[in-house]
Formats: structure tokens, C-alpha cells, sequence
């Protein structure tokens, strides 16, 4: 199981994280973007393209 956080204050929606995932875990829903975590392998893909920081992946403590 992941550790995969989204700040839902700082996302745009803007779907980017959604066309980068090589596991399509990831779904941008009306209400923002949605993870299957059980599918997610934490590439941090996600994270690396969003341009606001919105995405967390792994345990970064």
C-alpha cells in the first residue's frame, strides 16, 4: 500500500498526474483527483509533474 498524499487546497485539477501514472492509479473525478492506492507503486511520477506541489509520494519524514 502507498503513502500518497494530495493537498486539495493547492490542486489545480489540472490532470497532469492522471497522464503521467504508468499503473493508471490515479482519476481526475469532479471533485479532484483520486488515487487507487492498492495499484499505486510510488514512481513519484505524479509528483514530479505537478507544477504546484500538490502531490506527495513515500513516506518523506
Amino acid at each position: 500500500m502507498s503513502t500518497f498524499e494530495i493537498n486539495r487546497e493547492k490542486c489545480l485539477r489540472c490532470g497532469g498526474c492522471v497522464g503521467v501514472c504508468p499503473v493508471n492509479a490515479l482519476e481526475l473525478t469532479e471533485n479532484g483527483v483520486k488515487i487507487d492506492e492498492d495499484e499505486c507503486i510510488e514512481c513519484g511520477n505524479c509528483e514530479s509533474i505537478c507544477p504546484v506541489g500538490a502531490i506527495t509520494v513515500g513516506d518523506k519524514k
